[in-house]
């Protein structure tokens, strides 16, 4: 079944195919699996909404257009239940190692070198858990999933100006709680700016 595309997997997927389910989950289950760890910060809740997100996409799938990609569906549904998660847990993201060793890509540094970067990246996720839940998400989804606007303002469906602000505001907030003056990795232009 892995020849077929996303398109028609759906497809089987509304014709109610367990092994169609099972191939897209195969696909995209570290998309979702990243997202939602990078916005609760929680393992454990990551794995839970991985489920999740997989549970509705076979619940749901009478209601998607197999016409139109099936990654912003996910995406959407992902942000939407981890914002759901987080807000009724009322907490702040805890330091995300499997994140930092995501973003690292595992490379292989001296020891005093992956120190450093591990602090580093403690230092960053410490920086987006305290961000206001809005644009955490809207951080994570263009930083970490490399999203543009356009698709973020989709998948939240909000105003491209809206994810602008988000990310505006949520960059400068990053920068004043990193302590970082000058230009920096949170400077580089996005398009429309």
């Amino acid at each position: 079944m892995s020849d077929l595309n996303d398109r028609e997997l759906i497809l089987e997927l509304q014709q109610g195919s367990l092994d169609a389910l099972g191939e897209l989950y195969d696909r995209f289950r570290n998309m979702v699996y990243r997202t939602a760890l990078a916005i609760t910060g929680d393992p454990e809740a990551a794995n839970d909404l991985l489920q999740d997100v997989f549970l509705r996409l076979y619940r749901f799938a009478d209601r998607i257009d197999a016409q139109r990609p099936l990654e912003p569906w996910l995406y959407r549904m992902t942000a939407n239940l981890s914002y759901t998660w987080v807000k009724r847990r009322k907490r702040w993201i805890r330091p995300l190692e499997d994140l930092a060793d995501w973003l690292a890509g595992g490379s292989r540094n001296s020891p005093q070198e992956a120190a450093e970067m591990h602090d580093d990246w403690q230092r960053i996720q410490q920086a987006i858990a305290g961000l206001p839940l809005p644009q955490r998400v809207v951080v994570v989804l263009y930083y970490l999933n490399d999203l543009s606007l356009q698709e973020i303002s989709e998948i939240l469906s909000v105003p491209v100006g809206t994810v602008k602000s988000r990310l505006h505001y949520g960059r400068n907030s990053l920068k004043r709680s990193l302590g970082l003056q000058g230009e920096t990795l949170l400077d580089w232009n996005y398009e429309g700016s």
